[in-house]
């Protein structure tokens, strides 16, 4: 038997046994879509959470109070306590050091804000005007000029909280009371949306002294840095470390985090997702070889005359192998294709679905699925093969 007529006598017993296969082709489909989705899903989970970061801001350094240890930190913490705050001379320190661009102190707590008999409670900043440029926040109407030193009384409304209490749109200059204190309308945010839990359109900015005298605290909540370029993150964290340790008596009572360094964890945390994620989907395509398996062998009892009539005319032992492999393979193929075409189609559902999530499957993973779903087919073909290729002819034309 030669390879042509092997190729066209496989294609059409595929094609003349239609109840097989597209229980095969079905089986195969369903667990190459399945993997394609999956690592698609996960791979839209990591973009979104690197662009996530991404927009806090390019160089990003953050200093938090209280040093952070691997085996079990500061008693203090359990009560919330540390060491020593951080202050707004520790902020002001670093402005001297090489590699800082800017840097923004910054408090967060919640907060009572009214005005024209309407109440509501707003998540409540303080900070600097280097917070915006720090975090990319976008002001859609007036300023924020508060700077270190004695601020005016100035308040940022998020684009929601504006709309909320000036439905007509004429929120500049009016007059707020927050908390027990009374702000002037500086200036409305973009519409931006939610970044890293922070929704910007239901956030209120205020001067960071107002804030603290506000929240009655003399600590900051964190310190965040912009540094010149990414190159010299490493040596400016090296220096605000010595730096902020001289300042506090020696003690080195603050953990200093880069981007990079938080991306870098979150990549290989949801890659690693992602890998897992792809490997339980993966099952899938294993039970479609036991499927094609079970199949194949029941194949071989029911085609035991035509086994015998082709070894009666001269095939092979490995010629009828061989034809039962190429059914699989054939079977595997289409299985494939299909379960690519289902698995795109299931990603664009969960675009259109979460447009915020970019759900796009990666090439490796749709390459990965094709290539299991080839070699599951082909593996599982190989015993019902061998035990067609073992068949004695003139039983096997005796239906024996």
């Amino acid at each position: 038997m030669t390879k042509q007529d092997a190729f066209i006598l496989s294609f059409r017993t595929v094609v003349s046994y239609r109840l097989r296969t597209i229980l095969i082709l079905l089986a195969m489909a369903l667990g190459v879509a399945a993997v394609v989705i999956l690592t698609a899903l996960g791979e839209g989970a990591r973009r979104f959470v690197m662009n996530q970061f991404a927009a806090l801001g390019t160089n990003l350094i953050i200093i938090i109070p209280g040093r952070s240890e691997t085996a079990g930190g500061f008693i203090g913490a359990l009560v919330g306590e540390t060491p020593r705050d951080l202050t707004l001379n520790d902020a002001a320190s670093l402005t001297a050091l090489p590699g800082v661009r800017r840097f923004a102190p910054l408090n967060v707590g919640l907060s009572e804000i009214s005005a024209g008999g309407l109440l509501r409670e707003v998540t409540l900043a303080g900070s600097t005007s280097n917070l915006l440029a720090i975090r990319g926040m976008r002001l859609a109407q007036g300023s924020f000029t508060a700077d270190n030193g004695p601020n005016p009384a100035e308040i940022v409304l998020g684009a929601k909280i504006a709309h909320e209490l000036f439905p007509t749109g004429d929120a500049l200059g009016q007059r707020i009371r927050l908390g027990d204190r009374r702000f002037r309308v500086a200036g409305v945010f973009a519409m931006q949306g939610e970044s890293m839990g922070m929704n910007t359109d239901e956030l209120v900015l205020i001067p960071i002294d107002h804030a603290q005298a506000l929240f009655n605290t003399q600590s900051l909540f964190r310190i965040m840095v912009e540094a010149d370029s990414r190159s010299v993150i490493e040596p400016t964290k090296k220096a605000i470390r010595a730096a902020l340790k001289l300042r506090h008596d020696g003690e080195e009572d603050v953990t200093i985090i880069g981007q990079d360094a938080i991306l870098a964890t979150f990549d290989k945390i949801l890659r690693a997702l992602t890998l897992a994620v792809s490997g339980i989907a993966a099952i899938s395509l294993a039970v479609a070889g036991i499927l094609v398996m079970n199949v194949m062998l029941v194949a071989v009892s029911q085609r035991t005359a035509e086994i015998g009539l082709l070894k009666a005319i001269g095939a092979t032992h490995t010629d009828i192998r061989n034809l039962f492999l190429l059914e699989t393979l054939w079977l595997a193929i289409a299985g494939a294709i299909v379960g690519i075409i289902l698995g795109y189609l299931g990603s664009l559902g969960l675009r259109l679905a979460y447009p915020q999530l970019p759900a796009y499957p990666p090439i490796w993973a749709s390459l990965a699925a094709v290539a299991t779903a080839l070699i599951t087919g082909i593996a599982a073909s190989i015993l019902p093969a061998s035990k067609a290729a073992r068949l004695n002819p003139v039983l096997a034309l005796s239906r024996r």
